[in-house]
């Protein structure tokens, strides 16, 4: 039978010995560090990151997080490496290895034929006796004390370092290159995520989707305005400068306080300062400016403060950014 209490147990523990081994790593940030993000960024070519094993799919979780935020980098299997897939590295090209021992026989092979052949090699390992740390012109030290593994034996602590280790790579590389949201949109035009870095509200607008009255209008203008255009609202504009919005919430309470579309202007019921965004905005801030103020409805304008249309909050949930 299974005993809940003793899963829960190491569930824990699991978690608190990959936690420590993060965090540990702190002590291993010094300038060097700083030296190997100045290296790689400095150089023409391209990361090469290569491992055996466990760290060979941890460099290549390093590699698609590099890539995806503009440091060019590819993975290389060091097994591969000395069965011919040397020639993927290029003259100008810096070799990242990882090895949690160092000393593996792919590792051993590997490490002084890249510095045969010329290129930078930066080891990421914690074992600083190795022969990849003899062997790297540049460490990343990423010694754990205990994996997580009740034996001591299975990669867990060790992993979890060198992942955190690369994902502190990529971000410090992200910064040095000033690498921007619209960067990371460029690089990720799919999905849900790509379409918050990308759509913006100008984009959100169709070509019903501009629904305005004069000033001068009746309520019952508005009200046939806002039938067509179906948006449940509509602009209030006087010689093109926006003056206000309706909304059906505005005609509710219209006729909750007793009161007919005869019996009132237009201008007793608008809105006189509507929330407005830019059409360059992402849609995201559209959604998270309604979310904030509890409206379902956004006035768009361009840079010269005209009035463009309404985006509804349909239009970006059926955008598909969530």
């Amino acid at each position: 039978m299974v005993n809940k209490s003793s899963i829960l147990k190491t569930a824990l523990e699991t978690l608190e010995l990959e936690a420590e081994s993060i965090s540990g790593l702190t002590a291993f940030i010094d300038e060097s560090f700083a030296d190997i993000v100045a290296l790689i960024y400095e150089s023409k070519g391209r990361l090469v990151i290569t491992g055996i094993g466990k760290s060979a799919i941890i460099a290549q979780k390093i590699v698609a997080t590099l890539n995806s935020t503009g440091t060019p980098a590819l993975f290389m299997h060091a097994a591969e490496a000395i069965h011919g897939d040397l020639g993927l590295i290029q003259k100008n090209d810096v070799v990242l290895c990882i090895s949690k021992s160092g000393n593996s026989p792919e590792i051993k092979a590997l490490a002084p034929l890249v510095k045969t052949m010329g290129n930078r090699l930066i080891g990421m390992t914690g074992n600083l006796e190795s022969v990849l740390s003899k062997q790297s012109d540049f460490l990343l030290n990423t010694t754990v004390s205990k994996e997580a593994c009740p034996h001591n034996l299975a990669p867990t602590s060790s992993t979890a370092a060198q992942m955190a280790m690369g994902d502190t790579l990529a971000m410090c590389l992200m910064e040095v290159r000033g690498f921007s949201d619209r960067d990371f949109a460029r690089y990720h035009p799919g999905g849900a995520l790509g379409k918050r870095l990308y759509v913006t509200m100008g984009s959100l607008i169709g070509n019903q989707a501009a629904p305005s009255v004069d000033i001068t209008a009746t309520v019952d203008e508005a009200i046939v305005e806002m039938t067509a255009k179906r948006l449940g609202a509509t602009a209030v504009v006087e010689n093109d400068a926006l003056k206000g919005i309706v909304t059906d919430g505005d005609l509710r309470r219209m006729l909750g306080n007793g009161q007919s579309s005869t019996d009132v202007s237009l201008m007793e019921i608008m809105s006189t300062n509507p929330r407005t965004i830019d059409e360059s905005a992402l849609a995201i801030k559209g959604f998270e400016l309604m979310e904030k103020h509890s409206i379902s409805q956004l006035i768009v304008l361009n840079s010269a403060q005209k009035y463009v249309g309404i985006v509804h909050l349909h239009d970006i949930l059926k955008e598909g950014i969530f």
